[in-house]
């Protein structure tokens, strides 16, 4: 089934609407788990495209509803204006559940590389704004750390992405370095932050940063489910909106993680 955007919701009182794209996958539930999507491509690219994103799409066909948030064209993927989109979204669809799944649905955040940053900071966000109201959080190879210095970075050229994630940092972060939803892994605060299942690869360059910012959540008491992938299992791929191998496995983590957190 292919995937619609439409306006609904929005960033601000006094910002322009965030359109969403829904997903319709296998209804598989009467009250189906509620996904919040958002994309990657390092906070550089501002236009939404049409082609579905491989994890979103994945995600549905196992039986999620799953939202994709344009977060990035209206709020210029600057922070804070594209944090408050993203919550603003997340909010908006918490409090029409029913329209979506079911009053019951539970609902998550989820997003794989830059859109992994975002979400992981609008985990934090909810937490403190929206308390028990996300179940969980779903970060795929996320964008965490903006000193890019870990040893795993320096294969950043091999794929081609050194410079776009150096750029995109540059224009995302600005000089809000220090704030704790524009770069969680700096937050000395989070504990209390929602579940959050986090999938990685061993040749992915942001690997060694995920996991840093998995095990700060760990011992900070946050539940916490880790999957690496095997190198060359094209997981990589989704950075450039590819799929490999991991595909199946994907969508079995996926699904194990919404059954213990629900």
């Amino acid at each position: 089934m292919s995937a619609h955007w439409k306006k609904t919701g929005s960033c601000s009182e006094a910002a322009p609407m965030a359109p969403l794209r829904l997903y319709e996958g296998a209804r598989t539930s009467k009250v189906p788990p509620i996904v919040l999507y958002l994309r990657g491509r390092a906070f550089l690219d501002k236009d939404r495209g049409e082609a579905e994103r491989p994890i979103a799409r994945a995600m549905a066909d196992a039986g999620a509803v799953v939202l994709e948030a344009d977060y990035g064209s209206v709020s210029r993927n600057v922070f804070p204006n594209a944090m408050d989109c993203a919550f603003q979204a997340l909010n908006d669809i918490f409090k029409r559940r029913k329209q979506f799944g079911s009053a019951k649905s539970p609902l998550f955040v989820a997003g794989d590389e830059a859109g992994g940053n975002v979400a992981a900071g609008v985990a934090l966000k909810a937490r403190d704004l929206l308390p028990g109201g996300l179940k969980g959080q779903m970060l795929f190879s996320p964008m965490i750390d903006p000193q890019m210095a870990s040893a795993s970075f320096r294969s950043a050229d091999n794929l081609g992405m050194r410079s776009a994630w150096s750029d995109g940092w540059s224009r995302y972060i600005g000089s809000f370095l220090q704030h704790p939803y524009a770069a969680p892994c700096l937050c000395s605060r989070l504990a209390k932050v929602a579940p959050a299942l986090v999938i990685t690869s061993e040749d992915d360059p942001l690997r060694d940063e995920v996991h840093g910012y998995a095990q700060r959540l760990v011992a900070c008491d946050v539940t916490v489910v880790q999957h690496v992938f095997p190198a060359d299992c094209g997981w990589t791929s989704l950075y450039k909106e590819g799929t490999g191998e991991w595909l199946s496995a994907f969508r079995s983590k996926f699904l194990s993680f919404v059954e213990l957190v629900r």
